[in-house]
């Protein structure tokens, strides 16, 4: 039979689909899949109407087969098949969509059709050498088989298929140092891309598998013996698409734990149905537990993104954000202005819409869980809090609204976690700053002199641990208008005009011998003061400016070659008999007093838990003094 060429400049735009429009050579299976499930789709919906089309539901399915001796993979289907005609404008004219005009003619119709552009069946010719479409319609008892090679062309001869429905007979390429086609041969890979690309195509899919049993095993022979086995059922989809009070707790259990290789249960399961300018249906998980690289680079976050049960990006990162990396699922839509090959986004508008609507409810829920399940959100925090901390300051404060109150941080009042707004309901009167303290633990914190005042006023202080927490509550700088205050800062002053009075008096008196302890310690303090906010503790560090001596501690930490340094001040404790020892010394032997300044300021420093610049030093620097 003659060779048709194909319409359209086909040469041309065939090769430029083989070689360009597609990356992957992996998704010509899921395009031939994909247009199966439309074939099903249209003979299902055209036997409502059409009383002569009998359609058992139950009988709809895709099959496939491998032969491993020819080469080929077969995919079949029992759709509405293909006429004479429609084989010679469906597949002779490239970018003719027999999907998109059947669309067109039933569009007030609820049609979930996959099929765009009348591309997606070339992405074969990557793989094959040879390809046969054998179909055959309902209403026709003339079958045909469309036969080609590629860009040389097509014929279209009469074919003894006697069933309805479209057979694609795909002959593979040989394999070459540049790819191995035979890898497709192969169940296991054929299993692999079936479960990535079409999980959630609504008809079974089946395929012809092949076992090995033991036949003699004091022979050690074994015999081989083929079954036809459902890799895919509407399962997946059912759960995703289901009224979620139909579906059991164990159902998205397995569901999560399959396609996640996660074993342990999700903390939290969100299903969310969009309807407006952008449809879509999510299926979402909150894990019980952080992955173990989480906050590694080669992490990757992001959720399946499928248009119609086809899966179109593996991870896009684009419907989650950064803070909210550790949520796992799937997001399905049938409104994705999809390129031509269906492997990216023409536009990132409605993907955006997604994303925020998704963004929205995953806080939403959140919020839900803390206000009516503390405990499990208590869990979830304790994983996953660094991402919500993280989510504020990196979004420069941009995310705060959403975020902030989702934020727990530990009570010196309570003994355990609260929220910002829990804070603020224990403020005494006429409080209007929010009291911090930052710390490796909760213990140490309870340690640190500067919370000995504010605790002893009665005021509550948040114990900030995380090595993210300072520089959120900067960014954030207040809540309800309360302004975040460090305890360990220079804002801090609980003392009464007698007391203020009295430390200033003991200041101005002493000017001399602390400008001398200036002097000693050089740039390392702005100034030395006595002052009446310590009880006990003889000595301690407090900051002046943005930085803290916490925050320069965490900064110092990372692998930058800058260094920063707080602004800190040495306080003194005026009430301690250190004060009048020191006090003495500079009026009866005054070079001593070096010795005592050094001694008091790597005490400040090993309180805040930094490191002594000379360890050695400080240590000959004690035991001089003790042995006097």
């Amino acid at each position: 039979m003659k060779k048709k060429q194909f319409k359209a400049e086909s040469k041309k735009l065939l090769d430029l689909m083989i070689n360009s429009i597609y990356t992957n050579k992996d998704i010509f299976l899921r395009e031939l899949i994909s247009n199966a499930s439309d074939a099903i789709d249209k003979i299902a919906f055209r036997s409502l109407t059409d009383k002569k089309i009998k359609v058992k539901k139950d009988k709809l399915a895709i099959n496939l087969s491998l032969d491993k001796e020819k080469r080929t993979i077969t995919i079949s289907d029992n759709g509405c098949g293909m006429t004479k005609e429609e084989l010679d404008n469906n597949l002779g004219t490239i970018a003719e969509s027999g999907s998109n005009l059947f669309k067109s003619e039933n569009k007030d119709k609820d049609l979930n059709i996959i099929g765009q552009f009348g591309v997606g069946f070339y992405s074969v010719f990557m793989v094959a050498n040879k390809v046969e479409v054998h179909s055959k319609t309902y209403d026709n008892d003339t079958s045909y088989v469309w036969t080609s090679t590629g860009e040389d062309g097509y014929t279209i001869e009469e074919d003894t298929k006697k069933t309805n429905g479209t057979d694609i007979v795909i002959t593979l390429k040989e394999d070459n140092d540049d790819f191995e086609y035979s890898k497709y041969l192969e169940q296991d890979k054929i299993q692999e891309l079936i479960k990535k690309y079409s999980n959630y195509i609504k008809y079974p899919i089946k395929m012809e598998m092949t076992h090995k049993h033991l036949k003699d095993k004091e022979k050690n022979e074994y015999e081989e013996h083929k079954e036809i086995e459902t890799l895919i059922t509407d399962a997946p989809i059912k759960v995703q698409k289901r009224d979620k009070k139909e579906v059991k707790e164990e159902e998205y259990n397995n569901f999560y734990s399959s396609t996640y290789y996660d074993y342990s249960q999700p903390l939290e399961v969100i299903r969310y149905k969009a309807e407006g300018t952008t449809n879509f249906t999510s299926l979402l998980f909150i894990p019980s537990h952080a992955p173990f690289d989480l906050y590694s680079k080669e992490y990757k976050r992001g959720l399946e993104l499928y248009s119609n049960g086809v899966l179109i990006m593996d991870k896009c990162e684009d419907l989650l954000p950064e803070y909210f990396g550790f949520v796992k699922g799937l997001v399905d839509s049938e409104d994705l202005s999809l390129n031509i090959s269906r492997e990216i986004l023409q536009q990132d508008k409605q993907l955006k819409t997604i994303a925020k609507s998704i963004e929205k409810k995953i806080a939403k829920d959140l919020s839900e869980m803390l206000k009516n399940d503390r405990e499990k959100y208590e869990k979830f925090f304790k994983e996953f809090g660094v991402n919500i901390k993280m989510g504020i300051y990196n979004t420069f404060g941009m995310a705060k609204d959403e975020l902030q109150d989702l934020l727990l941080f530990y009570s010196s009042k309570e003994k355990h976690l609260v929220t910002f707004k829990e804070y603020i309901k224990n403020l005494k009167d006429k409080q209007d700053v929010i009291y911090y303290a930052v710390g490796e633990s909760t213990d140490k914190i309870d340690l640190m002199p500067q919370v000995e005042e504010v605790k002893e006023k009665g005021y509550e202080i948040l114990y900030l641990t995380d090595y993210a927490d300072e520089f959120v509550v900067q960014v954030l700088q207040n809540y309800d208008n309360k302004k975040f205050v460090n305890v360990a800062s220079s804002e801090v002053n609980l003392e009464n005009e007698e007391e203020k009075k009295e430390v200033e008096k003991l200041n101005t008196e002493s000017k001399d011998l602390l400008d001398k302890m200036k002097d000693v310690l050089k740039d390392k303090v702005t100034s030395v003061k006595f002052t009446n906010s310590l009880k006990k503790h003889p000595v301690c560090l407090t900051s002046e400016g943005a930085i803290s001596t916490g925050m320069e501690k965490v900064l110092n930490s990372m692998p930058t070659n800058e260094k920063v340094k707080a602004s800190t001040v040495l306080s003194i404790n005026a009430s301690h008999p250190i004060t009048k020892k020191i006090k003495e010394l500079y009026k009866t032997n005054p070079e001593e007093i070096e010795k005592y300044t050094k001694i008091l300021y790597a005490q400040a420093k090993l309180i805040e838990g930094l490191t002594l610049d000379n360890p050695s030093e400080i240590s000959d620097l004690i035991c001089e003094a003790l042995s006097k």
